[in-house]
């Protein structure tokens, strides 16, 4: 445990006014500060940890002849005495009535007595840095806050739990074993001594290359199960895309109008569907146009075309497919390469005569999911919503309880690793000697032990923990 920390404070609860206020204290001096600040009974110091106590809490100043105090608020005060706290220090958290005033005057008491103001993500920095949990463990903890669905949230208490960080060390495991075979046969090389037979450690290097590969393969998931799918609305003018948006919204979020071309700029928005988070957006209708700002909006589009998981193509199909359908479909496939597999093609307005059929639009696009929709009377709806899920491939997401790569830091740190055991390999199929394999090898371990910090940089801990809210 590292032990030559300040004593750190911060108010932990959300901004504003509330019911409730707590305000986190941690460090070697967090109860020396608050026990001069509070009165109840029995004496902090004294106290027994994780027990509720009421009392008295003040301000107190200092002039060169005596002591003022001036009373606070009552307030609840837990103690948590290390190692047995988040941070693994003493901890002591202030509950206090939730105006803001207040919640800041206590705050401001506590560092006058010499706390200071803990920076954003420091409490679980020093969770992490004193054992209390590996750094996939703190990332899960910014991804809990953050959970917007159910999915996510039990996405990320399965990481918050160890699940992603024991698969690692069990990966890590395997490779120190034959590691430590390698090394071994290495301090007994001139005696010609052979501790590990080469085809036995050419499979199981496979085997872990192999499920490295499969580990890799979750990103994906993890990735929207923490950022959310994003979904683009993309099409001609006035083909209903702001209507969509407001009906899968349930709310007039986008101005409507039958002049083409009314929406200019992105829009976006967050959206449940069926348990999954979705970042909805929409686009600038996508024509032919002299007007400067229209053509920046369609410049956006573009840009979120290609940032895109799912893209949903809107058809009028009260009207025949025009050039200008043509011409996008060509264009995002340019852009975006095959299109079956996240795309959604959505013909609009079936509540009028037809003048375009789901058959013709997967001729002329080769786009195979086709749905039937009324934006306007909010008909064909569930259809897309499971067309939706489909193409953002959430069907099989739900069903498992494996861990999840949820960061490209982690995605990274494995990719990394695997190119080390694809070089040990290639030293094994060249017959170069232990001393390169070995090199290979210390190289994945120390890749792998970077997804849960046990090999890590002082710059990476701070990206990592300055995206985290103060107080947590």
């Amino acid at each position: 445990m590292i032990d030559d920390f300040d004593t750190i404070a911060a108010i932990s609860t959300p901004a504003g006014s509330g019911g409730l206020a707590v305000i986190r204290v941690s460090g070697s001096k967090a109860v020396e500060i608050v026990c001069a600040l509070f009165e109840g009974r029995p004496s902090l110091d004294k106290a027994t940890p994780r027990t509720a106590y009421l009392g008295k809490f003040f301000s107190v100043a200092n002039d060169s002849r005596d002591e003022t105090r001036e009373l606070l608020d009552e307030v609840i005060v837990i103690l948590f005495r290390a190692p047995n706290s988040y941070t693994a220090e003493d901890v002591l958290e202030i509950s206090c009535h939730g105006g803001a005033y207040i919640a800041n005057r206590i705050l401001q008491a506590v560092t006058e007595r010499g706390a200071r103001l803990a920076r954003p993500g420091e409490f679980t920095q020093r969770a992490f840095l004193n054992g209390r949990l590996d750094l996939s463990q703190a990332e899960a903890v910014a991804d809990l806050i953050g959970s917007k669905t159910a999915a996510s949230l039990n996405a990320a208490i399965a990481q918050f739990q160890g699940g992603l960080g024991d698969r690692v060390r069990d990966i890590r495991g395997h490779l120190v074993d034959i590691c430590s075979m390698v090394e071994l046969e290495l301090d007994f090389a001139e005696e010609d001594v052979e501790f590990a037979d080469k085809k036995d450690i050419v499979e199981r290097v496979k085997s872990v290359i192999s499920e490295i590969a499969s580990f890799i393969l979750t990103y994906q998931r993890g990735r929207i199960l923490r950022e959310g799918v994003k979904l683009v609305i993309v099409g001609a003018p006035n083909v209903g895309k702001s209507s969509l948006l407001n009906t899968l919204l349930k709310e007039e979020r986008a101005i409507v109008t039958d002049v083409a071309g009314t929406t200019r700029d992105s829009l976006e928005e967050q959206l449940d569907i069926r348990g999954h988070f979705f970042r909805i957006v929409d686009t600038a209708g996508i024509r032919a146009t002299e007007d400067a700002v229209e053509k920046l909006g369609i410049e956006r589009t573009y840009k979120h075309v290609k940032e895109a998981d799912v893209i949903v193509f809107l058809f009028d199909g009260s009207r025949v497919l025009l050039e200008e359908d043509r011409s996008l479909v060509s264009e995002v496939s340019r852009m975006c390469g095959a299109l079956k597999d996240k795309c959604v093609a959505v013909i609009n307005k079936c509540d009028l005569k037809q003048n375009v059929k789901g058959s013709e639009i997967k001729s002329a696009f080769a786009l195979d999911v086709i749905v039937e929709i009324s934006a306007l009377r909010h008909e064909g709806l569930p259809m897309l919503e499971k067309a939706l899920l489909s193409a953002a491939q959430l069907g099989l997401m739900s069903e498992t309880d494996e861990p999840v790569i949820s960061s490209l830091r982690q995605k990274n740190a494995l990719d990394k690793g695997l190119v080390a055991l694809k070089k040990t390999l290639d030293s094994l199929d060249r017959g170069l000697s232990g001393e390169f394999i070995a090199l290979d090898l210390r190289e994945a371990i120390a890749c792998l032990g970077a997804v849960i910090g046990d090999v890590t940089t002082e710059d990476i801990l701070e990206n990592i923990f300055s995206r985290f809210c103060i107080g947590k």
